[in-house]
């Protein structure tokens, strides 16, 4: 009898165990990026934070807000025009104490906080002022106004030029010299306020007096004059309050806003009148702080070794 032919089992040859166990890697890598299809991978961002953009993007906010205002006076809609200049003054006065507050002050930051002044306080006011009352004044009306904006543009650039001094007195940190710009151009708004506060309580007399253009003329050259002056003015912003006159100075701001809330342009003429009035005490002040530090430093220098 004769054997039937044994089967020997076949084998896979080992390129074939090897080739299907890429093939699966693949696959589970396809499979894999599949599953992290529509995900962007994660780039990391280089620039500055937020918080050093903040104090910037108040100063385009109201450097925009004094650029409005010069196109409400086109328009001869002049309550809308001294709004918009109030708010660039009050974000004006934000600006650097925020970018102080989050460390977000730069270089970059102050030449544009300065470029913004000009703007909002140098061009603007005289631009409202040619509009409200030197329109058709006659040729030589718009020299008041070039004479404000040059005046505003000198006192910029002495400000900028006085950070770098460091050799001041130490008395001398809570005064200005000149007035500063956001009080220059509330000053030179003095006819505007005053006119419109006429409107309002209808005094025809005191409004023509308003538009009376040697009035505009004469707040634009004697505060285009005090910009540039020598004169110094407190700084409130480093200006110490005796501990009795606290209560009564918050006193007195909540009434100054209950009537401006009630009474807008009354409170802001009247603001300027004040702030005129506070100028021979404020020289006086400096005068009397420069006298004491003479005097102390003289008995030093007497003294014996």
């Amino acid at each position: 009898m004769t054997k039937p032919p044994t089967v020997e089992p076949t084998r896979e040859p080992a390129q074939s165990i090897g080739a299907s166990v890429s093939a699966s890697g693949r696959k589970r890598r396809i499979r894999r990026r599949l599953r992290r299809m529509g995900r962007n991978p994660r780039t990391r961002v280089r620039g500055p934070s937020f918080n050093r953009l903040i104090p910037n993007i108040m100063t385009m906010l109201g450097l925009c807000a004094g650029l409005s205002g010069m196109r409400f006076a086109l328009e001869h809609q002049f309550e809308p025009a001294a709004v918009a200049l109030l708010i660039a003054a009050c974000i004006d006065g934000l600006d650097g104490r925020i970018a102080r507050l989050l460390k977000g002050a730069t270089r970059f930051g102050a030449e544009f906080d300065s470029l913004s002044d000009f703007v909002c306080f140098g061009v603007a006011p005289s631009f409202v002022l040619l509009m409200w009352s030197l329109e058709h004044a006659g040729r030589y009306s718009f020299v008041p106004c070039i004479l404000f904006t040059v005046c505003m543009a000198l006192r910029l650039a002495r400000f900028n030029a006085s950070l770098d001094d460091d050799d001041k007195p130490d008395y001398s940190y809570s005064f200005f010299t000149g007035v500063p710009a956001p009080a220059g151009a509330g000053l030179v708004l003095f006819p505007v306020f005053l006119g419109l506060e006429a409107d309002r309580l209808h005094a025809e007399g005191l409004a023509a007096f308003a538009r009376l253009p040697l009035v505009s003329a004469v707040c634009l050259i004697v505060t285009g004059l005090l910009l540039v002056s020598t004169l110094p003015v407190w700084s409130f912003k480093n200006f110490k309050v005796p501990a009795r006159y606290v209560l009564p100075l918050m006193l007195g701001t909540g009434l100054y806003a209950a009537l401006l809330v009630a009474d807008p342009w009354g409170a802001l003429a009247g603001a300027g009148l004040l702030y005129i009035a506070i100028l021979p005490f404020s020289r006086r002040s400096y005068h009397r702080l420069k006298l004491a530090a003479e005097e102390m430093s003289e008995t030093v220098e007497e003294e014996p070794a």
